[in-house]
């Protein structure tokens, strides 16, 4: 199971960038998660109509706020996913999304906010940040994510967007 992660587009409006993420970057992909802070209902169907799974972020109009879940829990390929965007400062981001979503037991959680990749373990937890998917995001370099599932084994890398 291959699965694309994006997280903070920031987007007003689907544009070339994102289409490039969806058609060519994740070509090869069962499924792709967003991670919040799509921004705009346009943008919103625009990744409904190709199967995307969100969640809503703190960037978000009323109007995809008021549609999607603040947190989702996925079963995917035997293995359960938290979606989470995050919120608050930078610092302890992933101590506060573990401390949200630990008591689900995942054996992965997907965040963003801070739009500062990372993968790793955070009190026992898998967590995974794409980063932003949106070149020049508060200085930050465009990233996105795939995360790999085959058999017990949880993989997950970052990627540039180029």
């Amino acid at each position: 199971m291959r699965i694309g992660v994006l997280s903070d587009t920031h987007l007003r409006s689907p544009d070339q960038a994102l289409d490039f993420i969806l058609d060519e970057m994740f070509s090869e992909t069962d499924l792709v998660l967003h991670a919040g802070d799509i921004v705009t209902r346009e943008v919103l169907e625009h990744l409904e109509a190709r199967g995307v799974v969100a969640v809503c972020g703190n960037m978000d109009d009323y109007e995809v706020a008021g549609t999607l879940p603040q947190t989702r829990l996925l079963q995917v390929a035997g293995k359960r996913i938290g979606l989470v965007h995050g919120w608050g400062a930078k610092q302890g981001l992933e101590e506060r999304i573990v401390a949200l979503l630990g008591p689900e037991k995942p054996d992965l959680i997907v965040y963003g906010h801070s739009h500062v990749p990372f993968w790793g373990k955070v009190q026992g937890s898998r967590v995974f940040n794409p980063g932003t998917a949106s070149a020049g995001n508060y200085g930050r370099k465009a990233t996105a994510g795939l995360i790999e599932i085959v058999d017990d084994n949880v993989e997950a890398r970052i990627i540039s967007v180029e």
